[in-house]
């Protein structure tokens, strides 16, 4: 109970991830019993470079056994466990998604963070995952808010029919804004968390961050009454939702299967 029993100091980057690491120094330097890294791949590698010894319980879209953080997903090893929330593991099921919904477009674009440590990997997945079925796929790059307006500008002018966004901290905290765009600008636009679709998108596809923050909550327990990370298995999502907005979509003149 928060207030009686523990306490929990909170750090956030707002959106400015080189500050991330600096944030987690102050955390250990207290030091805390189990540190929390939510919000985005950056923040799990930022705490899983400030220490290698406190407890880290963190949220992550990249495969961590990949990216080395653990040793396998049943049994992570070292200091970290936490919730896999699977997005980067969707980015070719969103494009079937997409292409199911509008067989007619030629052209789709993905809109990417460069600076997320998952940018690379979720390219080279979407554009496997395009070459497979014969779909034309074009990468845009946007790091900023402003790159996003840019970057919505150009699909517009007719570089795609279609987009389809990264699973990125920086596009998750400007989901109005992203979701105007689309508005604004005519684009179909698939998401990946039903957040999106709460500011008025189009279709999503994916995990449930409620759930993913929940499980958090729970590892995060279990840490401080004496449980592992080395032994608490990634746990990965067993439900995926997929919502799709028909007011939405008839103003698109979209018809939905």
């Amino acid at each position: 109970v928060e207030g009686e029993n523990v306490e929990i100091d909170y750090r956030w980057g707002r959106g400015h991830f080189d500050q991330l690491p600096s944030l987690a120094a102050e955390l250990v330097r207290r030091p805390v019993a189990v540190l929390v890294a939510s919000g985005g791949d950056q923040a799990a590698l930022a705490a899983k470079a400030a220490t290698e010894t406190i407890p880290i319980v963190a949220s992550i879209a990249f495969d961590p056994v990949d990216y080395g953080i653990v040793k396998s997903l049943a049994r992570p090893g070292g200091n970290i466990t936490g919730v896999s929330l699977f997005t980067s593991a969707l980015v070719a099921k969103r494009l079937e998604v997409l292409r199911e919904l509008l067989p007619n477009v030629s052209t789709i674009a993905f809109l990417v963070n460069p600076t997320n440590p998952a940018a690379n990997a979720d390219r080279k997945d979407i554009e496997a995952a395009a070459k497979s079925v014969g779909q034309q796929v074009v990468v845009v790059e946007a790091a900023t808010e402003t790159d996003c307006e840019v970057a919505f500008e150009t699909i517009a002018r007719g570089q795609a029919g279609a987009l389809t966004i990264e699973a990125d901290p920086l596009y998750a905290r400007i989901r109005e804004k992203l979701v105007a765009l689309a508005t604004r600008f005519r684009v179909p636009t698939i998401y990946h968390w039903r957040e999106f679709m709460l500011a008025g998108g189009l279709i999503s596809y994916g995990s449930s961050l409620t759930e993913a923050y929940h499980q958090l909550g729970i590892y995060a327990g279990r840490v401080v009454n004496g449980s592992l990370p080395s032994e608490l298995p990634i746990v990965q999502p067993t439900k995926f939702e997929l919502i799709v907005n028909l007011k939405v979509a008839k103003t698109l003149d979209i018809v939905v299967p």
